[in-house]
């Protein structure tokens, strides 16, 4: 729901030149983002509206994982990783959206003095690949609004006992609701990354499939059930004990619903980079 794309900026000047200056907000508020229960409904995106930038109740992990374009289960650290805070932020003259998360590693160092390394990891994994059977989704043809600037510039999600509802912005969203995953222009990058949040490990695109497709999976009511409370954690929702120890079934006829579409998710390990949190604020300086 929330991934911009990042340009990378050198890091050393070339003698005889002026350095670039550091790419930051001209301003940003950080607050403490209230929390959810059980039955309040979860509203959670990213909106551009000029040069205003909002960003509704992302945990530090989120703003990470914008800033470093990694995902959120590459990032390692503690516990309070998962605190989340609004951010209200003016964008400098002359910039873009493309540059938000660099603007966000300022931010980060800034605010809560992030400190981290690099590593790789082995973790579980379900690897998403073709079937035996021919694939069976309905490709859908690229248009204009494709090329309006990178996807997720403009994300709003809301979700609820009743399900779940999130616009991706450029034509691409999906719901999720009465036992059924239902997307509209879906890369398998971003199939994977979407339904990930479902179930209990990441979901790596093997496919090698180029196009946008309109997807459609049913599940069962168990299983359904099972995959909103994996996402409520997620999204931060205060959920009894009793409420989460379901998350620890696997949904089987999603599986299904994949094999039926031509896909396949085969669980193994797979080596990731990772973003391991040496230090950081707890709670953010002064805005």
């Amino acid at each position: 729901m929330k991934t911009l794309i990042l340009i990378a900026l050198g890091s050393m000047a070339v003698y005889g030149q002026t350095p670039a200056a550091k790419l930051e907000f001209e301003v940003a508020s950080v607050r403490p983002a209230p929390p959810v229960m059980p039955q309040q409904a979860v509203n959670i995106g990213l909106h551009l509206d000029g040069s205003q930038a909002h960003i509704v109740s992302f945990s530090l992990k989120d703003y990470i994982a914008m800033a470093y374009r990694v995902k959120v289960y590459q990032i390692a650290g503690p516990d309070s990783l998962s605190d989340r805070f609004d951010l209200t932020a003016k964008l400098p003259a002359g910039s873009t959206s493309d540059q938000i998360p660099e603007m966000l590693q300022a931010l980060l160092a800034d605010r809560f003095q992030l400190k981290f390394h690099r590593e790789k990891r082995d973790l579980p994994v379900y690897a998403l690949i073709l079937g035996k059977t021919p694939l069976k989704l309905k490709e859908v043809p690229p248009d204009s609004t494709d090329a309006d600037g990178p996807a997720g510039t403009n994300v709003a999600a809301t979700g609820g006992a009743a399900g779940v509802s999130v616009d991706l912005g450029h034509g691409s969203s999906y719901s999720f609701a009465n036992n059924k995953f239902e997307g509209k222009k879906f890369t398998m990058d971003l199939l994977a990354s979407q339904l990930e949040r479902y179930l209990d490990r990441p979901i790596v695109n093997l496919t090698e499939l180029k196009g946008q497709y309109d997807v459609s999976l049913d599940v069962t009511p168990e299983d359904y059930q099972t995959m909103l409370i994996h996402v409520a954690i997620g999204a931060g929702v205060v959920l009894p004990p009793q409420v989460l120890a379901l998350a620890e079934g696997t949904p089987g006829s999603l599986f299904d619903a994949f094999q039926q579409a031509g896909l396949k998710l085969d669980a193994r390990k797979a080596p990731l980079d990772f973003l391991v949190i040496d230090s950081a604020r707890k709670t953010p300086t002064d805005n």
